[in-house]
């Protein structure tokens, strides 16, 4: 099977992933989402061609972030137009957070028997993020906002030993592609095969709610992370990072 293009990565990823608010500017999308993780509140071109005034308009980006309260980041993907990348690199805006992007057809999974498939909503989940995370409340109530923002199919899932969750992460399907988020495991149980556990847990109910690829989000320096995507059977699609505003030149 063929995967997906990079736009269609990305189009469902904003979807799957999306921002409490929206402003669309040509080709160029904001998103805020209360500060819960950059992917949510950045700035996004979604078209190379797409180079009109950029220095202007990442000024009114900027200027837009300040009003939501909000520190500016701009998410570089291959579909940035070089002229915005132009407009960053004269402005000295740093490069971090390296990653990639993890693909492959979705096939049949089995769940673990431990796994559990919630709503997203539910307190059992919420606390899992909250726990294996180490959420202060706040953060919590900003991870709640965003989860209540989806409007595409989704799922919180949690894998249980002994009684006690271990390993958590949500799964949301957009334009039949599934897209996982938030995948955590109790570090003193690292090893142990819980996150494969998770994983195959809410791919089975992602291939039985439709889905037909999944893709995934991890940093370049998350080595044991991309161990585990591969051994599932993601591949490496291609490469994005963050920028962030740094000393004026």
């Amino acid at each position: 099977m063929t995967l997906p293009s990079v736009e269609a990565f990305e189009r469902a990823g904003l979807r799957a992933w999306p921002g409490i608010e929206v402003e669309w500017d040509g080709a160029w999308v904001r998103r805020a989402a209360n500060g819960y993780t950059k992917r949510a509140n950045s700035l996004q071109c979604f078209d190379p061609a797409d180079s009109a005034e950029a220095g202007t308009r990442l000024a009114q980006a900027v200027a837009w972030f300040d009003q939501c309260g909000l520190p500016a980041v701009v998410r570089t993907t291959p579909l940035e137009s070089p002229a915005l990348t132009a407009a960053l690199d004269a402005a000295n805006w740093q490069i971090t957070d390296r990653s990639h992007l993890y693909a492959m057809p979705l096939r049949a999974h089995r769940a673990d028997p431990g796994g559990h498939i919630l709503s997203l909503s539910d307190p059992v989940f919420i606390a899992a993020q909250q726990n294996l995370q180490h959420y202060d409340p706040a953060r919590t109530r900003k991870l709640q906002a965003l989860l209540a923002s989806m409007a595409v199919p989704a799922c919180g899932v949690v894998v249980a030993r002994e009684g006690t969750i271990v390993a958590t992460g949500l799964m949301a399907i957009a334009d039949g592609i599934v897209v996982t988020g938030n995948v955590v495991t109790d570090p003193a149980r690292r090893r142990q095969g819980l996150g494969a556990a998770m994983m195959q847990t809410g791919l089975a109910w992602a291939f039985d709610n439709g889905a037909t690829i999944a893709a995934l989000n991890v940093q370049a320096d998350n080595t044991a992370g991309k161990a585990l995507y591969a051994s599932l059977g993601y591949t490496h699609q291609y490469d994005y990072s963050y920028r962030i505003p740094g000393e004026p030149n």
